[in-house]
């Protein structure tokens, strides 16, 4: 049985690796790839393996971009910090998600999850798997398009379509709609995004959530980041990291 893993942390990746042979020592892992590039030019040259460990942050841009450029046929399970692509992740042949640190009982149920899928190798528990793959790939998440916020005795109506930005201000969560009137939302960040479709709203940074129909333009900033310029006012510079650069960009250019 083989793997391969796709992380751009080498420590992170050593540590999946040896977890992996302690769960199952069968399970060869053939390469570890690095960068979205490096595993496109893999998949274009190589048999199919039989699973696929994948981070879904990689330095040059989310892995998501990889499957716009080649076709992975096999069960994939995602690795990351972060929870709010975790329907996105089921859009693409994932059979599970895992957040990181990763823990030795997540990965084993993982994996006995995939080794129930693929036990037997009968015509039926084949196409068995490549029904639940496709029902998996048919996956389409209802993304919040409103809240509802309590305002004395009343609840006004947001549409996520009028929200420009969301961000944290001395640990009050509040919500800029495109013609810069302020709402305050009783959760965090972390679930807000979570609720949001990724396709539409970026975790820009820890403070910040921005919509796409919000971005004007972005300008370089120091160490290679970005500092992105909304249509309205905000009160202080969004700045995405260098490492998360490629992955705002192959977001805001899908």
């Amino acid at each position: 049985m083989k793997a391969v893993i796709i992380e751009d942390e080498s420590v992170a990746a050593q540590a999946l690796q040896s977890l992996i042979q302690d769960i199952d020592p069968e399970m060869e892992v053939g390469i570890v790839l690095q960068t979205i590039e490096e595993s496109v030019e893999w998949f274009e040259e190589n048999p199919m393996p039989d699973l696929v460990f994948m981070d879904i942050h990689l330095a040059d841009g989310s892995s998501f971009a990889i499957f716009d450029k080649v076709e992975i046929t096999c069960p994939i399970i995602f690795t990351t910090a972060y929870d709010e692509y975790a329907l996105k992740a089921f859009e693409v042949n994932s059979i599970d998600y895992l957040l990181k640190p990763i823990n030795k009982a997540d990965l084993e149920r993982a994996l006995s999850k995939y080794q129930h899928l693929t036990a037997a190798s009968s015509g039926q528990d084949k196409a068995s798997l490549e029904g639940l793959l496709a029902q998996m790939g048919n996956l389409k998440k209802k993304y919040k398009t409103c809240f509802l916020l309590p305002e004395r005795d009343k609840l006004i109506p947001l549409a996520t379509s009028n929200i420009a930005y969301i961000f944290i201000d001395t640990k009050t969560v509040k919500a800029i709609s495109m013609d810069g009137h302020t709402y305050y939302l009783n959760q965090t960040l972390d679930d807000i995004m979570a609720q949001l479709d990724p396709e539409v709203f970026f975790r820009a940074n820890r403070q910040f959530i921005i919509s796409r129909a919000a971005v004007k333009d972005m300008s370089i900033w120091f160490g290679n980041k970005l500092s992105i310029n909304l249509s309205v006012p905000v009160p202080e510079k969004i700045i995405v990291s260098k490492a998360r650069v490629g992955e705002f960009k192959s977001w805001f250019a899908e």
